[in-house]
């Protein structure tokens, strides 16, 4: 094998190595993980059931933080709330 084989050869690697790596970060691919032997079929995309729990959890998070906003607002619009507050501010006078 000539020195311009080599190169030739290594060069069509690396540029085969890019392209994966290419494909695995746009389209999600996972050919990197495939062609390193694991058992994966590159074009099932795997990431859609975690953000399918993540989407499940920032809805109860916003649910529960909207239940708290209700509650503070009935305090706050309550009318003994109101009186405390002016009281408050008459004692600080």
């Amino acid at each position: 094998m000539t020195p311009f084989h080599i190169v030739a050869l290594v060069s069509a690697l690396l540029v085969l190595s890019l392209i994966c790596h290419y494909l695995d970060a746009k389209y999600r691919w996972q050919l990197s993980a495939w062609f390193s032997g694991e058992s994966v079929n590159p074009f099932k995309h795997q990431s859609a059931a975690p953000e399918k729990t993540k989407s499940d959890a920032k809805d109860a998070e916003i649910a529960a933080l909207k239940e708290r906003i209700a509650v503070l607002e009935a305090i706050v619009t309550e009318p003994a709330y109101d009186l405390n507050e002016e009281l408050k501010k008459l004692s600080r006078q």
